[in-house]
């Protein structure tokens, strides 16, 4: 009863910490079902801190395969997270949370897990004594869980916390950094087709991302895009010109029709937008 008992007060002292929202942020906003059963769980608990009570360490931390999260202007996006925790008795429990802001007392967002019944977080596996495979799933709406609308993209802070089976226990409020991002798209068209060789050929398309504040895809402004060709019989795309899209997000330049081939255009990303590809449009010139 004592390690379970630990393990609520360890992840609860994380999970308020980060809970610490300003108050137009809480008028503003309601918690996800999911903040709403961690705070649940959470009352009463000792307060925030980082903490290590040896020998039990967080040795490892994978969100989403390690790979930045994508988030439409819908559907809910599911990631696996998981946790690797030593302890030389064994390992009893495990929590990971996401945090947005400077400091956890002006966070504008947490995301948690999915995983709780009771003071049970992670479901952890053993791989030996001494260490274990935890694992979670988070949920992330984006109408319920980006308290902070668009601002929300970027980096997320990661809070982690592990707890030995006789009491030992870690925890981390910055454990490491997880990048949300505002979900693309990006099309093509190369006309005419057919073209005469010499002729012109014009590539337009558009460049738009994911709107968290009234969940629609707006025009990215302002951003480079390559536009990119590939010859009938080759596999290698070569960038031809690189251009910026208007104020709409949309793109528009012409090339000179010299051989059949493939059209795309490539946007290599930013921090708060993922890198897209279109796929290659095709053009015979006669």
């Amino acid at each position: 009863m004592r390690t379970r008992a630990n393990a609520a007060a360890v992840i609860g002292a994380l999970a308020l910490s980060a809970l610490a929202l300003p108050s137009a942020a809480q008028a503003d906003t309601q918690p996800s079902a999911a903040a709403s059963r961690h705070m649940a769980a959470f009352a009463a608990k000792s307060g925030p801190g980082d903490t290590v009570n040896e020998p039990t360490q967080v040795t490892k931390v994978l969100i989403n395969g390690g790979k930045d999260i994508v988030v439409g202007v819908s559907a809910t996006v599911k990631v696996k997270v998981a946790i690797t925790v030593t302890d030389p008795k064994g390992v009893s429990d495990a929590d990971v949370f996401l945090w947005h802001g400077s400091t956890t007392a002006t966070s504008d967002g947490f995301i948690d897990t999915d995983d709780i019944s009771g003071d049970n977080f992670a479901k952890c596996v053993a791989v030996n004594a001494t260490t274990s495979n935890c694992s979670q799933t988070i949920s992330i709406n984006p109408k319920t869980d980006l308290w902070a609308g668009s601002a929300s993209a970027g980096s997320w802070k990661v809070s982690v916390a592990g707890i030995g089976n006789t009491g030992g226990f870690f925890q981390k409020s910055v454990y490491q950094t997880q990048r949300i991002q505002r979900a693309s798209r990006l099309t093509v068209n190369a006309a005419p087709e057919p073209v005469k060789k010499g002729k012109p050929i014009t590539a337009t398309g558009k460049l738009d991302r994911a709107n968290w504040d009234d969940f629609q895809y707006h025009g990215y402004a302002s951003q480079p895009v390559k536009l990119q060709f590939r010859k009938k019989n080759s596999s290698t795309y070569t960038t031809v010109k690189t251009i910026k899209t208007n104020v709409y997000g949309n793109l528009k330049t012409t090339v000179k029709a010299v051989q059949d081939g493939y059209w795309r255009y490539v946007f290599t990303g930013t921090s708060t937008t993922p890198a897209v590809t279109t796929a290659g449009d095709y053009v015979d010139v006669r």
